[in-house]
């Protein structure tokens, strides 16, 4: 709710603001020379009609808009993703939940684009911003955490700062110029209103407010304006006209903010309160000081604070949980001072000499197209019609050869040096960059082999990494500052989801509550403690790589044996669904595992089947033997017994026998005679 009485706090934020502008004029009309220079405006009005006045056409030869171009692309060409690294094993899954919850923030924020326009400030102006904040009216009014970029022509810092991030710095402003019907659409109690009593519409306090009258934050230009570039200062009168604009300034500053470390005595529990909650719970818990129960000790912190305002009039006044200033410069050319310069504006000088080379170049095209031609004086009665005829191929020129034969100079060729001395000045304000016309992409320029141009891009890129640590250390810087505001405001329960790039969707759950797991990643206790001493937050590199020669690297190491095809496959460029078809993989592992498990039982069985055949044709064969074998004792048993009868026969025959030759020797010994 807007204190809508004069206050002495908002003489404070505009006699600071105007001490800090009158300080950085110099510096405003320096960027908004580069920037005319990034828009092909390269000329002054008295350079565009100096060189109207020989008959030239004030057209530059721009090589900073294109260097400018390639160094943004070559910075931003993969998005910056916030790493999380736990300081410990068991921080590992802490460490998850914030890279998840920061990369939903990034994403929400459209991270990739604010990020853009920020490095585009830093090439251009030589200063770009980051600011983070709370979104009040995000997810349902529930609010979220994201950042924006910033005009530098915005952000207004004391001139005595030293420090590259303004850390020392005395406060920040932000000015917002506003239109009254965007102002009373957020502060709805500044505008006019219906009394309830009386149904008359009555004044709000906007017009008691001084209107702004001057010009946005952003510098008018030097340059002519040949080549049509459009920004805020340009578009000033189209948009407003004579619409009533005001001017909200934000000014954000160091304090410092009581906080209480209680101990309960009784079990060594710890708790971090501020003075309100301290206040609470002295009034719930009465004299626990006093008995010796809980022991406290007031400490002082650092935080940062806001006063808003309008004109004479305090919007509000609120303390962040956050002991950095949320608007994060990066600056480009650091100087030691609020006021860096660019890239461009090293630049400038030698395309102010490529211009004037391009100029003479014009020239003497000109002059070689168009001769001079002299006529003795007296040789011609009518020098116009002579114009008119020397302009036509086939006209029939009568002249008095008798005063002189006219003739023409033809001018003087331009030497090779000329030429080379362009190339050398293109040259140089590429090397300003530091981008070598390889990778402009410029074929002459790339070795034979496919080896060295990847080795040559690869060392091209060596000057831009020393800009990207610039752009890094602002994003580390970012990712705290949102880190300590997620800790206050994320004290409710909520499910963060991040969609991955290739399909592949991250869900986790804060401060939710139950009887078995107690607090999933419960922020809402950590909300005062705005240090990482659970984890570090690191950006992401931004830079180019080359995809192929990168999957060619990890198919040599498959190749070799020294990682396997899952890592292979994550590497591959042309592969959208990668975690699909890993995921897929993986269950043909899982399937064709199971199937060598089945095949290998099935062996087990075919071997005991075989065994089983083995034993019963054993089984069979002894049966058989055991047959044969009684057969055989049966055969014996009839053999002997045919035997002892055979032999009984026969002890008959050999008896009868014997008998009969005992009764014939007998016969012969009685008679003497056989019969």
């Amino acid at each position: 709710m807007p204190d809508l009485e004069r206050d002495t706090r908002a003489n404070e934020n505009l006699e600071l603001y105007r001490r800090w502008r009158d300080a950085r004029s110099e510096w405003d009309t320096e960027a908004r020379i580069d920037l005319d220079f990034y828009g092909g405006n390269h000329f002054s009005a008295q350079e565009s009609d100096d060189l109207a006045a020989v008959n030239q056409a004030g057209v530059p030869m721009d090589r900073i808009g294109p260097a400018v171009e390639k160094l943004k692309s070559v910075i931003t060409a993969r998005p910056p993703a916030f790493t999380i690294i736990p300081r410990e094993d068991s921080d590992s899954q802490l460490s998850s939940v914030w890279r998840t919850v920061l990369g939903y923030c990034w994403e929400i924020s459209n991270g990739d684009m604010h990020l853009k326009q920020a490095i585009h400030d830093y090439s251009v102006a030589g200063l770009g911003y980051l600011y983070a904040y709370v979104d009040g009216e995000s997810d349902f009014g529930r609010g979220d955490v994201k950042f924006t970029s910033v005009n530098p022509f915005r952000v207004y810092v004391p001139p005595t700062s030293r420090d590259r991030f303004f850390d020392d710095a005395d406060s920040i402003i932000l000015s917002t110029i506003l239109t009254k019907e965007q102002v009373t659409r957020l502060y709805p109690e500044l505008g006019d209103r219906v009394n309830p009593e009386t149904g008359e519409l009555e004044e709000g306090i906007l017009k008691s407010i001084e209107v702004w009258n001057n010009e946005e934050d952003y510098p008018a230009a030097n340059n002519k304006q040949s080549i049509k570039y459009t920004t805020p200062a340009d578009a000033n009168d189209l948009a407003y006209g004579d619409v009533d604009k005001y001017q909200i300034l934000e000014r954000f500053f160091k304090t410092k903010v009581p906080f209480y470390r209680i101990v309960d005595s009784r079990n060594g529990e710890e708790q971090i309160l501020s003075d309100v909650e301290f206040q609470e719970f002295l009034s719930a818990n009465p004299d626990v000081f006093e008995r010796g129960l809980v022991e406290y000790q007031e400490v002082l912190q650092n935080r940062i604070g806001v006063i808003a305002s309008i004109g004479q009039v305090v919007l509000y006044e609120s303390i962040m949980n956050i002991d950095i200033y949320p608007i994060i410069p990066i600056p480009n050319i650091y100087t030691g001072t609020p006021y860096p310069r660019s890239d461009v504006a090293r630049a400038r000088p030698m395309q102010r000499l490529l211009n004037k080379l391009w100029s003479l170049a014009l020239s003497h095209a000109q002059a070689s197209a168009g001769l001079k031609l002299l006529v003795p004086l007296g040789s011609v009665e009518d020098l116009s019609q002579l114009e008119m005829d020397w302009a036509n191929p086939n006209a029939v020129i009568e002249v008095d050869s008798s005063q002189g034969e006219p003739h023409y100079p033809a001018p003087t060729p331009l030497a090779s040096e000329f030429y080379r001395l362009i190339q050398s000045a293109e040259f140089y304000i590429d090397f300003t960059f530091g981008l070598p016309e390889l990778m402009h992409g410029f074929a002459d320029k790339a070795p034979e082999t496919v080896r060295g141009t990847e080795k040559m891009v690869s060392l091209g890129q060596e000057r831009p990494k020393s800009k990207l640590r610039d752009i890094e250390f602002a994003i580390t810087r970012l990712g705290k500052v949102m880190y300590g505001l997620s800790k206050s405001h994320y004290s409710y329960n909520k499910i963060f989801r991040l969609a991955g790039a290739n399909n592949n969707q991250t869900e986790v759950m804060v401060n939710v509550y139950d009887d078995i797991t107690g607090a999933i990643i419960d922020i809402a206790k950590e909300k005062y403690n705005i240090g990482q001493h659970d984890i570090s937050i690191q950006p992401g590199s931004t830079l180019p790589t080359s995809k192929w020669a990168e999957y060619g690297v990890y198919l040599e190491a498959f190749q070799l044996g020294i990682i396997d095809k899952t890592e292979v496959l994550k590497k591959n460029p042309e592969i959208f669904d990668k975690e699909g078809v890993i995921k897929r993989m993986s269950e043909i592992s899982q399937l064709r595992g199971m199937v060598e498990q089945l095949n290998g039982q099935v062996k087990d069985l075919q071997g005991d089947l075989q065994t089983a055949r083995r034993e019963s044709v054993s089984d069979r064969k002894r049966v058989e033997v055991e047959k044969f074998k009684s057969k055989l004792a049966g055969v014996e048993s009839d053999a002997k017994a045919n035997s002892k009868v055979e032999a009984g026969r026969l002890q008959n025959a050999v008896k009868l026998a014997a008998e009969q030759s005992r009764g014939l020797f007998k016969s012969i010994e009685e008679t003497g005679s056989p019969e």
